[in-house]
């Protein structure tokens, strides 16, 4: 009999803490595709899987992290929550916020957030507001909200989050049999890379806190990337006005910078950047050769991948996964540009059948 997966917290439950699943706030989050990319795999000359997060209730990985979140509130009796976001955050708290009863108040960068995001916030019935700064300012603000009022913060600062995004290794390791030799992935706020790096080696019989059996026989390498303009982690500093098409990281000063730097220095990985024109790229061989449809901050990580295969840093035969972290439909406007930067004009035809078969070459 087929299996009907519950969300994260149910099949998780004797990994995740007894607090987060008091009351259990569930959208059937996780259990994402772990999809092999023969593509990508002939261009590097390693073994690629994408873990496509895309598939969750909202379109991304911060389902994940939302059900823990927004459950261990719920057993607090919360009735009202609030988060800082670049986009993604504001449309799961959103959506976990309805789901629960409770009032939800989203910080947003001004004019620094895709329109799909901004509409699921508002559809969910948020509280939206836009704040005249970049996300480090929306975060402070919200941090400094939850400690004044009776608020509950629901970024990937609040350690329940991690909780809830480490079950994404899980899903990995149960897929494969195993860690995969490298995992790759994007760094914006650096909670993912944090929350997989937890899972992995709680998966391998560290740092679980119980005494579970190991499930797998490793630990990945990580590997970061992090977009060029909003790069603190690379360049070792702040990056006070963060630029990139890249809007899911546009990031200037992480809050989980230190957890990602451990998850990088421990693996034996490594946390880099890559340009803007580097990531449409990566967008465009994802969604027109492999066939999976993502925002470009998605991107950043095949980006990465493939600019290390470019270099021969990629060692060859290596079994590597990919987060994609969010759906192309979140910020759908680089899809509708052409590789030149100009837009895509559609063929106009008369409607009879030969005039389209010879536009398509069948003729």
């Amino acid at each position: 009999m087929a299996h009907q997966w519950r969300g994260v917290i149910a099949e998780y439950a004797d990994r995740l803490p007894a607090h987060v699943q008091e009351r259990v706030i569930t959208l059937g989050e996780g259990g994402t595709p772990l999809v092999p990319s023969p593509t990508l795999s002939q261009r590097t000359g390693a073994d690629v899987f994408i873990k496509v997060e895309g598939m969750n209730p909202t379109g991304s990985f911060k389902d994940r992290g939302m059900t823990t979140a927004m459950s261990a509130a719920a057993g607090r009796g919360a009735k009202a929550v609030v988060c800082a976001s670049t986009g993604n955050t504001s449309a799961s708290a959103a959506a976990y916020a309805t789901r629960a009863g409770m009032l939800c108040a989203v910080l947003v960068p001004d004019g620094k957030i895709a329109m799909g995001k901004l509409s699921q916030a508002i559809a969910h019935g948020a509280t939206l507001l836009q704040v005249d700064g970049n996300f480090d300012d929306c975060l402070v603000a919200a941090r400094k909200l939850a400690e004044s009022y009776p608020v509950e913060l629901v970024n990937s600062v609040n350690p329940d989050r991690i909780e809830g995004q480490k079950t994404g290794a899980f899903e990995i390791v149960d897929a494969l049999g195993d860690a995969p030799d490298i995992h790759v992935l994007p760094v914006g706020n650096a909670g993912n890379i944090t929350a997989y790096w937890k899972g992995y080696r709680e998966y391998a019989g560290f740092d679980a806190g119980t005494a579970h059996a190991a499930v797998a026989t490793r630990t990945p390498i990580m590997w970061g990337f992090q977009a060029a303009g909003a790069a603190p982690i690379v360049k070792g500093h702040p990056i006070d006005q963060p630029e990139t098409i890249a809007t899911a990281i546009r990031i200037g000063n992480p809050a989980s910078w230190q957890q990602a730097e451990e998850a990088r220095d421990v693996s034996g990985g490594l946390i880099e950047a890559v340009t803007d024109e580097q990531i449409l790229a990566a967008h465009r061989v994802l969604s027109a050769e492999v066939g999976i449809f993502v925002e470009p901050a998605s991107a950043s990580g095949v980006a990465g991948l493939l600019k290390l295969s470019d270099e021969g840093r990629v060692p060859a035969g290596a079994r590597i996964v990919i987060t994609v972290t969010g759906h192309g439909l979140k910020d759908p406007q680089w899809a509708l540009r052409t590789p030149d930067g100009s837009d895509v004009v559609p063929v106009r035809i008369s409607s009879d059948v030969v005039s389209i078969a010879t536009a398509l070459g069948l003729d």
